[in-house]
């Protein structure tokens, strides 16, 4: 199993795009994560249905956050983290494809790798496995109860990804090769560069299906 479960944005100044997403959006912060400080960063996570969108700034200088904010010129799509049961046996098979571990955490309730990518290409991947499966440690304390007791929003899901690339149908193969496509599509380039630059929700209110809403340089589709 592998599932689409977390997607981050990078912004210089945090609290901005948050207020933007959730007055689109009718989303609330269910965590901000100290472990974040690590890399030197501040996050916020906002839950949608069982999902997460993530926003992260640095607070230090000199960051990997820090140094890609300048290269963009801004805001835009950083990571996607996908749940796993099977964590070991994905390891495994990504290394035998080349592909190389940038970061490992491993702690009781839940195991994580990011992917060097270099070795991926389009996004930074980090691949997850819960204890127990649908759990989700990087959401904070609150989040189940926050989703068992939440009022219908404008959104429920997170249902895919759009990565640019300068030749989508190799990415596109690679990930394939990888195992780690699910919900990604792949599209050409443009005045945003590689990387995350679309993000799909699904629509609570059927009649907004189709509408797009552009928020720290990526795209938001109700679907």
């Amino acid at each position: 199993m592998i599932r689409l479960r977390q997607v981050a944005m990078i912004a210089p100044d945090l609290d901005p795009i948050v207020d933007q997403l959730c007055a689109a959006f009718g989303l609330e912060v269910c965590f901000h994560d100290p472990g974040v400080a690590e890399f030197g960063l501040r996050n916020a996570l906002l839950l949608v249905g069982d999902q997460f969108l993530e926003v992260l700034s640095p607070i230090e200088e000199d960051t990997s956050v820090g140094r890609l904010l300048d290269k963009r010129g801004g805001a835009g799509g950083y990571m996607v983290i996908h749940e796993v049961d099977d964590l070991d046996a994905r390891v495994a098979h990504l290394a035998g494809h080349g592909v190389r571990i940038v970061w490992a955490g491993d702690l009781p309730d839940i195991r994580g790798r990011h992917l060097h990518p270099g070795d991926v290409g389009g996004a930074i991947v980090s691949i997850d496995e819960p204890v127990p499966t649908g759990s989700w440690r990087w959401g904070g304390p609150d989040w189940p109860s926050m989703a068992a007791t939440s009022q219908v929003r404008t959104v429920d899901a997170i249902t895919g990804v759009g990565v640019a690339a300068h030749d989508p149908t190799a990415m596109s193969g690679r990930w394939n090769e990888l195992d780690i496509d699910e919900s990604v599509r792949f599209l050409g380039v443009d005045e945003r560069g590689e990387g995350i630059v679309e993000v799909s929700l699904r629509a609570v209110d059927r009649s907004r299906v189709g509408e797009r809403t552009l928020i720290g340089g990526v795209e938001f589709t109700l679907e």
